[in-house]
């Protein structure tokens, strides 16, 4: 199929793919007039600010600013690249997906050749260790799984396997036919100075890190003695693997969730972690395999559930930016909840010494986060030390002060009030002066003043937001004849002049040109809010804005014209030069041309 063909396809399937049914099948959708409103699903809030445009069909929060059109919308939600988004969608709406030109379908089928290669080879590396745990020679590997509790049944479910040495698996894998070129860029083997091709988990207890699709995408690996080397080592990222979008478990977790038996997730730091809590039945878990959380983890949690608990070390609470970072989780909406482990204990410590009710005692006081913070910050300070009390205050009020609601901060000053014994009412007072905790330097400065370049800025977006959506009183502006001097705002002037030359404008085509994550394209639609574009006095504004850049251009033009006039050499070059500069001169004055020149 050529370009032009692929690109009627995608017409095809945005038309077949209402917007506000797709994104109605995710989030509750309320209609207010023309547009349909819900809490964004990007970010988390309790007042609705994510907007469908049912007309022109693309979506914007007008919290945190995602917008995009339907494909963009199924993009970001699954979690998915664009030819995956498009494949859900053509499934959804029963159409055959095309491929591309034929250089681009040779592409795509090469590609989607070599991942399937690569998934087969890690398959191949699965079954390998696999069969190595059981082949009667990794009698240390069995030993640590019987020392760790973990029973043949789960470690069969989990695929778990023994590398015995480093020269087994890439001899293996070369004569099952996969070139040293794959078996390195599968992430399985690495190369040493020598340039032989080695065991990239050599001699370990192997860990298969399997995805939602029940396909091995890498490998975690654990030391069975000591060394000076890592205890635990995952093979490094690769094109099926990202740390950073993946979860262990993840794929047990997705069939408790389709057996109907999930209504929270525990989430550990590592493999073993995990293995030891679904050994000691709860079935819930998933690791980070590290504590710095990402948004696309959080966004991976609530496709299962809205409740999460955090079960990290006994450590974990005096690692601040650590416990900060699980505000990522309450951004993307999950109600989190932090279980607090006796000091130095992990959850497999506590699973090996008191068994699954010493573990589900500890899940009984799992804190909400703010409480959980707070307790934290207690841990620091000895109370019956005055000057240590007041600092723990100090630092806990701010704190506080973060709560959503009044009933929320009473209840916390009341528990803070017990820890100390200062008074409800004191605590009360000295929350109204508490700073909040401070988030950047900068929040003490005063706002910077406004130059040419921001009011210039201004009037480009509100010029361009009034032409892109359509606006009568924007139908004759001439945008050719201003100059926009950024990069996005030219882009997105230069689709509304072919719109219109085609004979419409449709603002969700503005995403197959600029990117969802276009702070300019952002702000745009920004003004597509309450009356900003349809106020008695938007026109008027809209006019003192095209006035703004007309004159910025026609200044332009002027400069530009006077330097070729010291440039020419004949007589009638010149002539014609003052001519222009004088007809621009003349509009300069007389500024009633509405972007028209």
């Amino acid at each position: 199929m050529k370009n032009g063909d692929y690109a009627e396809f995608i017409r095809t399937l945005k038309d077949k793919n209402d917007i506000v049914e797709v994104i109605g099948s995710y989030v509750k959708l309320e209609r207010r007039g023309y547009a349909y409103w819900a809490c964004c699903p990007f970010h988390h809030e309790k007042t609705p600010s994510f907007s469908i445009n049912a007309a022109d069909r693309y979506y914007h929060c007008f919290g945190c600013g995602v917008s995009g059109d339907v494909i963009t919308f199924v993009k970001e939600y699954e979690n998915v690249d664009f030819a995956q988004a498009v494949q859900i969608l053509a499934a959804r709406a029963k159409l055959e997906v095309p491929a591309y030109d034929e250089k681009s379908a040779e592409e795509a089928a090469a590609k989607k050749k070599r991942r399937d290669r690569l998934l087969a080879l890690l398959k191949d590396s699965a079954r390998f260790y696999l069969k190595n745990l059981y082949a009667g020679r990794a009698g240390a590997h069995l030993a640590y799984l019987d020392k760790r509790g973990i029973s043949i049944s789960t470690a069969k479910k989990f695929g778990l396997g023994a590398s015995l040495d480093y020269h087994g698996l890439p001899s293996y894998l070369l004569a099952q036919g996969y070139t040293p070129e794959e078996c390195a860029e599968s992430g399985v083997c690495t190369r040493t100075e020598e340039g032989r091709l080695i065991d990239a988990e050599g001699e370990r207890l192997i860990i298969p890190i399997i995805n939602q699709l029940d396909e091995v995408i890498a490998f975690g690996g654990r030391l069975l003695v000591k060394t000076d080397r890592a205890k635990y080592k995952n093979t490094r990222e690769t094109s099926l693997f990202n740390k950073s979008k993946t979860l262990y478990n993840v794929n047990l977790v997705k069939k408790e969730k389709r057996a109907g038996g999930l209504s929270s997730l525990i989430m550990v730091e590592g493999y073993m972690d995990a293995i030891s809590l679904y050994e000691a039945g709860f079935k819930n878990v998933v690791a980070s395999m590290g504590t710095s959380l990402t948004k696309e983890q959080a966004r991976l949690c609530k496709r299962y559930t809205d409740n999460v608990f955090i079960s990290y070390d006994g450590d974990f609470a005096g690692q601040k930016a650590n416990l900060r970072g699980l505000d990522i989780l309450k951004q993307e909406g999950l109600k989190v909840r932090v279980v607090p482990m006796p000091d130095g204990y992990d959850p497999d410590d506590v699973i090996q010494k008191t068994g699954a009710d010493g573990y589900r005692a500890c899940l009984e006081k799992a804190m909400p986060l703010i409480d959980f913070r707070i307790h934290a910050t207690r841990l620091k300070y000895d109370l019956t030390k005055t000057d240590e009390k007041r600092d723990f205050i100090r630092e806990a009020l701010p704190i506080v002060k973060e709560a959503e609601s009044a009933t929320e901060r009473e209840e916390l000053l009341k528990h803070l009030s017990a820890d100390t014994g200062v008074s409800l009412s004191s605590l009360l007072r000295d929350l109204e002066t508490a700073k909040p905790v401070p988030s950047a330097a900068a929040e003490d400065k005063p706002p910077p003043k406004e130059d040419n370049a921001d009011r210039e800025r201004k009037a480009a977006r509100f010029i361009l937001a009034a032409c892109l959506l359509s606006k009568p009183y924007a139908q004759d502006c001439d945008l050719t004849a201003l100059d926009f001097s950024d990069a996005d705002h030219r882009a997105i002037a230069e689709y509304v002049t072919a719109g219109r030359s085609a004979g419409q404008v449709r603002p969700s085509g503005i995403f197959d040109v600029l990117g969802s994550d276009s702070v300019e394209l952002c702000e745009v639609l920004n003004l597509d809010y309450g009356d900003n574009l349809d106020s008695p006095a938007a026109e008027r504004y809209f006019q003192d804005c095209v006035s703004a850049l007309l004159k910025k251009s026609l200044g332009l033009r002027i400069a530009a014209e006077r330097e070729r006039y010291q440039n020419a050499e004949s007589t009638g070059e010149k002539r014609e030069i003052l001519a222009r500069i004088a007809e621009y001169t003349k509009k300069l004055k007389n500024d009633s041309s509405g972007g028209k020149l």
